[in-house]
């Protein structure tokens, strides 16, 4: 079932309001007393809203297979938890929920309980929320319908950057204030602001986890920025998993290249941009890899095996409906392969995934880390930026010569200057050369 942006705002809305209010009724059972535990002062959590709307897009094709659908859930509910602890931990240098406790989770930030329940409520979404939720929004007038959700979203909007401008002005007088106070109400005098302080209250009664008397996180993390880098590129940043996807998506196509030609027996474009040898698929996959692996790369081999098999699993599954979403093509099927999810992905292949997680974390990783270090620190970033401007524009550029080669397909003629020159540099000849798998789905 495919679902308008009509449709998936409004179920945005709702789900975030459903999910405060079973947030507020768990931390009442708990504290004996009404807590308002979003990080918003309107009653919504986006985070549920936003989970909803995922397993809405991801997960619907699955809808009569309740184990893949329940494992579907489990997978995105915990990146987008993990994700957002993450978030909200670097700005406020605290977590504000602590699993620990737990003995089988991930950093304190999700247990085997939640995930469950991760599971159940992505079941729960698609055979019965969205259904009679759809249903009971088809009796609203369309007219009606959006002028309503307009107020709403614009509603939620401003109380979002109303929360965001407490905690940004938090951060910045907690780092400010880190060597001569030790007390979080002394920053809190700080905010002259009356909205400031409520909402700063309110969330520290939320998130007991987030008050603390010793702010010697905030002033380590301004030391290390002080620091300058010897080397460019050091550690696992922004210009590390950059250079990262650039060499990943290169080395990615000639080696998918190569497999084909000795799989299939003939040469195959497999890059996923007009200009240059370069898979899009892969780079990203290099870079998120390296960016959930990092801090494990210490870790057995098995360990890294079946982490890899199942991130690579979900990453390509992901890819896959996004690509055909966006651009209504299908860019790989593997009906034919024994043991395959909707011809997205198959267990053949998500088994390599994980051996390549570990040939990555271990072996490549490693070499092209010192490879990329080895960059004159003073041209580093320079030369960073100029191919990250350059790879968009091919990247931009792919995206449209593909939209107007699937328009072509339905017989949709150029509707302007730009479409014409598209159909003139990107015929139909040179787009099935570049993409000789791709198939135009509706």
């Amino acid at each position: 079932m495919s679902y308008t942006l009509y449709e998936l705002l409004w179920l945005f809305i709702v789900y975030s309001f459903l999910g405060w209010c079973a947030g507020v009724g768990i931390a009442a059972v708990r504290r004996k007393r009404f807590i308002n535990t979003g990080v918003m002062n309107l009653p919504f959590c986006p985070v549920y809203g936003t989970s909803a709307v995922a397993y809405s897009l991801f997960l619907a094709e699955l809808k009569y297979k309740p184990f893949f659908l329940f494992l579907g859930g489990v997978v995105i509910g915990a990146f987008i938890t993990v994700v957002t602890g993450v978030m909200l931990e670097r700005i406020f240098k605290r977590k504000w929920w602590d699993y620990s406790k737990y003995r089988i989770g991930f950093k304190g930030y999700i247990t085997v309980p939640l995930l469950l329940l991760y599971g159940a409520s992505a079941v729960f979404v698609i055979w019965a929320g969205n259904p009679f939720l759809l249903k009971v929004g088809s009796f609203i007038p369309k007219s009606i319908g959006r002028i309503a959700l307009f107020v709403v979203l614009c509603i939620l909007l401003l109380d979002l950057l109303c929360a965001l401008a407490v905690v940004w002005e938090w951060r910045r007088r907690i780092r400010w204030m880190a060597e001569v106070t030790d007390n979080m109400q002394d920053v809190s005098d700080w905010f002259g602001n009356a909205i400031s302080s409520a909402v700063k209250k309110r969330l520290v009664r939320a998130y007991p986890n987030i008050e603390t008397k010793k702010i010697l996180a905030a002033k380590k993390e301004a030391d290390r920025t002080a620091k300058e880098s010897a080397k460019f590129a050091e550690g696992c940043g922004f210009y590390k998993l950059v250079w990262l996807f650039l060499l990943g998506s290169l080395f990615g196509d000639l080696i998918e290249t190569v497999f084909c030609r000795f799989s299939l027996g003939w040469w195959m474009s497999r890059s996923s941009v007009v200009y240059g040898p370069f898979s899009v698929v892969w780079g990203l996959a290099c870079a998120i890899l390296t960016a959930m692996m990092y801090k494990y790369k210490d870790k057995s081999d098995r360990y890294l095996f079946f982490y890899g098999t199942v991130v690579g699993g979900t990453y390509e599954y992901v890819c896959s409906v996004v690509t055909e979403v966006v651009f209504g093509t299908v860019f790989w099927d593997y009906s034919g392969i024994p043991f395959n999810l909707g011809g997205r992905v198959n267990l053949l292949f998500c088994f390599f995934w994980g051996i390549i997680a570990v040939v990555w974390v271990k072996f490549i990783y490693p070499l092209l880390s010192w490879f990329i270090e080895k960059i004159p620190k003073k041209i580093g970033p320079a030369l960073t930026w100029v191919l990250i401007v350059l790879m968009v524009y091919n990247m931009a550029l792919s995206a449209l010569a593909l939209a107007r080669y699937s328009d072509r397909q339905r017989g949709v003629a150029p509707d302007n200057v730009i479409e014409q020159a598209l159909d003139e540099h990107f015929p139909d000849e040179r787009m099935e050369r570049i993409y000789p798998k791709a198939k135009i789905v509706e």
